[in-house]
């Protein structure tokens, strides 16, 4: 009796993903816990691993199949006992492809893998190399957009509605014959402002950016929010640093300004637990822990590794932590629950110079603090002028939880942990 595999849920709110490396192959022998293939969400790529034991008696969406549904039919596994049914041709499903070829026709072959001009092979998913073919377009003149560079569908669709119309698809290949409609429409609604085409290029989204824009249009829209101020004087922070730096270097450990902002915002939650909240419909969390969630730059957009329990480690801690987040997050290696929760938010843009700055809610999080440059600037002491080394955050707030008089607080309580960061370990 054949076995389904169906596409995972690596996560409570993942809705698709790509299927980006198969690590069998039809009449492999599998056993539970054995590695089958790699599926890439807009955050994260992650192995997944055989639930049932059997031999692989068909794959039914080829690697680098994008827009793959929760729960769509992969691969089929033959049970222990039974022989393998003969292996139908692979076959995107139709739940995984913009235009499915009829059931009745096979997949055309892939194409042989074109060369580079340095003799390198170009890394194309076999559905990218036969679309190309059939349109006519020459795979080394596309940039790829997948994993290590590797062409993919939506690559060779952007090449489609940017190049000229100089062969049509051959009816063997219908699937080819109707490229995204999304390009042509973007492409008209720019022209209709101003915009002539041709004078741009269109990067087709990919799912992180996808995520980020309906993530924080929702955000911004549907939380009611407000932005509150301060600047803090950080010559002290910066001296505390280089001596606990000193102290620490045999160990290999160099703690940075952000890693002491997360422990002093999370000392600041437990002070001020009504800024450590959430809202939900059933009325307002009150969360046990001040889990920081970090914002970090990787390609294609952003991501929030979170220390949990921060206010419970020291900054040597911290430090290792958050190195090693940020790596595997721009590796694209983190696990779902590393990134996904928290319950405040830090952003900061200091070392690219920006002043000052409002960051947008990250649901359900009830806060999130935008941390600015540090830089000399005027400021008056006991009625003369002197020169400090200032900083300005900016607490974003979800007014439906955490309303003005609560902000105050906890930047009341965060400004002296900073300005004082001796405070941070009484």
């Amino acid at each position: 009796m054949s076995i389904d595999i169906l596409m995972p849920a690596l996560s409570p709110t993942m809705e698709e993903g790509t299927l980006a490396k198969w690590h069998v192959k039809v009449g492999d022998t599998v056993k539970a816990g054995d590695v089958i293939a790699e599926i890439e969400t807009d955050k994260a790529t992650m192995e997944v691993e055989a639930v049932d034991e059997g031999v692989v008696e068909a794959i039914l969406v080829e690697a680098g199949t994008e827009n793959v549904k929760v729960n769509a039919l992969i691969a089929k596994l033959a049970g222990e006992g039974d022989s393998p049914a003969p292996a139908p041709k692979t076959e995107a499903p139709k739940a995984a492809v913009a235009a499915p070829a009829p059931a009745a026709a096979p997949a055309a072959p892939a194409p042989a893998a074109p060369v580079a001009a340095d003799g390198s092979r170009v890394l194309a998913s076999p559905l990218a190399r036969r679309l190309a073919s059939a349109a006519g377009l020459d795979l080394k003149a596309i940039k790829g957009t997948g994993p290590h560079g590797r062409v993919v569908k939506s690559d060779v669709e952007a090449a489609k509605s940017g190049a000229p119309a100089a062969k049509a698809a051959p009816a063997s290949a219908p699937a080819a014959a109707a490229p995204a409609a999304a390009a042509p429409r973007q492409a008209q609604s720019l022209e209709q402002m101003g915009i002539p085409a041709g004078s741009y290029d269109l990067v087709p989204l990919d799912g992180m950016r996808k995520t980020i824009a309906r993530r924080m249009t929702e955000s911004f829209r549907d939380v009611p929010h407000f932005p509150l101020t301060i600047d803090l004087e950080i010559d002290a922070l910066l001296a505390a640093r280089a001596k606990i730096n000193s102290l620490l270097e045999k160990q290999g450990v160099k703690v940075s300004v952000n890693d002491i902002v997360i422990k002093a915002a999370a000392v600041a939650l437990k002070q001020v637990p009504e800024a450590n909240a959430s809202y939900t419909p059933e009325g307002i969390a009150m969360h046990h822990h001040a889990d920081i969630a970090v914002a970090v730059a990787v390609d294609g957009g952003l991501i929030t590794p979170i220390i949990r329990k921060a206010e419970t480690k020291g900054l040597a801690q911290i430090s290792a932590e958050m190195k090693d987040l940020a790596q595997r997050a721009k590796d694209k290696k983190l696990k779902p629950e590393e990134f996904q929760g928290g319950t405040f938010s830090i952003s900061n843009l200091g070392m690219f110079g920006i002043k000052s700055f409002a960051s947008i809610i990250n649901e359900p999080q009830g806060a999130i603090m935008s941390v600015g440059a540090g830089e000399q600037r005027p400021v008056v002491k006991n009625g003369q002028l002197a020169v400090a080394t200032v900083m300005t955050v900016t607490l974003t707030c979800d007014h439906r939880v955490v309303d003005g008089s609560v902000g105050a607080k906890f930047l009341a309580a965060f400004k002296p942990l900073i300005e004082e960061p001796l405070t941070l370990i009484v």
